[in-house]
């Protein structure tokens, strides 16, 4: 599932100078999409990059209103039956759908809704059964309504819940441990809308299983091609990246955050190992290090396994000395053996049972940290095949 942020800069907002404000804000803190009224469409794309949806106008002011400019989506509902502008018809029983609100304007792909009562959640419910995306808003903060419609409403809509603050925003993303698709913002706070992407990113992150794997052998192999990953992102101490020459084990390698005799810190920088290992990216598939460049993704891991993205701003490619680590990870049938290269050097460091550990102190007995799925991969994606690594 893919979530997203929309923020609302309708007319209700106020005049073009607050939807502008809003619009600016949302666009600033990398929110997916804008509600606004047709005739800002034009307005709004000027102003940056950002998914813009629109209301559509009643059905006989619509000429005065369009423009050359399209918006991405449309929307139907506001200043009719979803609003509750016009009353729900008396002989609703649950039959209504998207066609109720559409007889206004029959180009629309969504459905806005306040839920104002029972019949206004079943009346969502059966809108969203033609919708591509459905917004539905709470007269008061309500969960219940959500929970019901994320229960019923199947993968045919992308279901928008309304939302006034960051904190409303969150919930929504895990309602039900499934959550709302995305959330539309109705605030003029740009920390509210900072925080409801943040909450967006942290509701699509994975956790990961971590366990510790007994390192068996550690020895300088000479040298090769060492890859240095420095990212657009500062990474804190407990935070890296699952590096390995096999991509079934992958060996938590520290940032470079801590301070040095020798070297100024580098929380940006992860010295990964050498050119033909594994990383992990952000979509939960690997690359090799050699193939990484400006502008992709990789994931950042801590070492209590919780993930974010990364962009990676530059790859630094150097031939330098190396050890070769050897673990052995316990399994359902036994152990297995996982292994990595990684530069000789006391400024590289992996997280082990004991803490963080430079490579030039790690031993035989050391428990290192390690991300570990019994699969194959071909072309960095999981396949179920035999595959021997050596």
């Amino acid at each position: 599932m893919t979530r997203t942020v929309w923020v609302k800069a309708d007319g209700d907002v106020g005049d073009w100078e607050a939807r502008k404000r809003r619009v600016t804000a949302a666009i600033e803190a990398g929110a997916d999409w804008v509600l606004v009224d047709e005739g800002d469409v034009g307005r709004v794309r000027e102003l940056g990059d950002v998914n813009v949806a629109a209301f559509r106008s009643d059905a006989d002011v619509i000429d005065d209103a369009e423009s050359d400019v399209e918006a991405d989506a449309y929307f139907v509902g506001k200043g009719g039956e979803g609003d509750g502008t016009i009353s729900m018809p008396e002989e609703f029983s649950g039959s209504a759908d998207l066609t109720t609100l559409r007889r206004r304007d029959d180009r629309a792909q969504g459905a806005y809704v306040r839920v104002l009562g029972t019949e206004y959640e079943a009346f969502a419910e059966a809108a969203a059964d033609d919708a591509d995306f459905t917004v539905i808003v709470g007269e008061d903060w309500s969960i219940i309504p959500l929970e019901n419609l994320i229960a019923r409403v199947g993968e045919e809509t992308h279901l928008v819940a309304g939302a006034t603050t960051a904190a409303e925003a969150r919930t929504a993303f895990e309602t039900l441990e499934i959550g709302a698709d995305g959330v539309l913002l109705d605030s003029d706070s740009p920390d509210e809308i900072r925080g409801a992407v943040e909450a967006r990113d942290a509701a699509d992150r994975e956790t990961l299983d971590l366990r510790h794997a007994a390192v068996t052998e550690i020895e300088q192999t000479g040298m090769a091609d060492r890859v240095c990953i420095d990212t657009g992102s500062l990474m804190d101490d407990s935070e890296g990246m699952l590096v390995g020459s096999m991509s079934r084990g992958l060996f938590f390698v520290h940032a470079e955050t801590a301070e040095s005799p020798y070297v100024a810190s580098r929380p940006f920088r992860v010295n990964a190992g050498a050119v033909h290992a594994y990383v992990r990216n952000s979509e939960g598939g690997t690359n090799y290090l050699a193939e990484l460049s400006s502008g992709d993704e990789v994931q950042i891991v801590d070492t209590d396994g919780h993930t974010r993205e990364a962009v990676v701003g530059r790859v630094k490619i150097e031939k330098r000395p190396m050890f070769r680590i050897q673990a052995e990870v316990e399994t359902e049938d036994g152990t297995d053996r996982i292994e990595t290269l990684i530069q000789n050097a006391e400024t590289v460091k992996i997280a082990t049972s004991e803490g963080r550990k430079a490579v030039t102190e790690v031993e035989p007995g050391d428990e290192a940290l390690v991300y570990y799925e019994d699969v194959a991969r071909h072309f960095g994606e999981a396949v179920e095949e035999s595959i021997i690594e050596k």
